[in-house]
């Protein structure tokens, strides 16, 4: 299993991004999938995760209205659109699934919000 994550960088206060993250080795539709976060100098935190068919997803308070997850199946691909960006939001940004009771975790990209 291999998660890729890619799409962050600089973006000012009240910008948006798109993450997304690439899936291999396993039947990404049949399982959940998540985004997580993790601030210098703070714990990892879980900020989204959508169900395997799309139809459900989570978020945390602090991101809820503001960002929306979603998953494209025939492309093993998770998307996170983040909007109205904070500069609370800076953090790494890690996708995360979990395959045969195992943790598998993407290798993170960095997501800055600053002017």
């Amino acid at each position: 299993v291999q998660l890729q994550a890619f799409g962050g960088g600089l973006v000012q206060p009240g910008g948006s991004l798109r993450l997304s993250c690439a899936a291999s080795g396993y039947t990404f539709g049949n399982y959940p999938i998540g985004w997580f976060r993790q601030a210098p100098g703070k714990k990892r935190e879980g900020v989204s995760c959508i169900s395997s068919s799309g139809d459900n997803a989570y978020y945390a308070d602090s991101v809820k209205g503001r960002f929306t997850i979603s998953r494209d199946n025939a492309k093993n691909t998770v998307y996170l659109q983040m909007n109205s960006l904070k500069p609370e939001d800076t953090a790494v940004y890690y996708c995360k699934t979990t395959y045969r009771d195992r943790n598998y975790w993407g290798q993170g990209t960095l997501v800055t919000v600053s002017s």
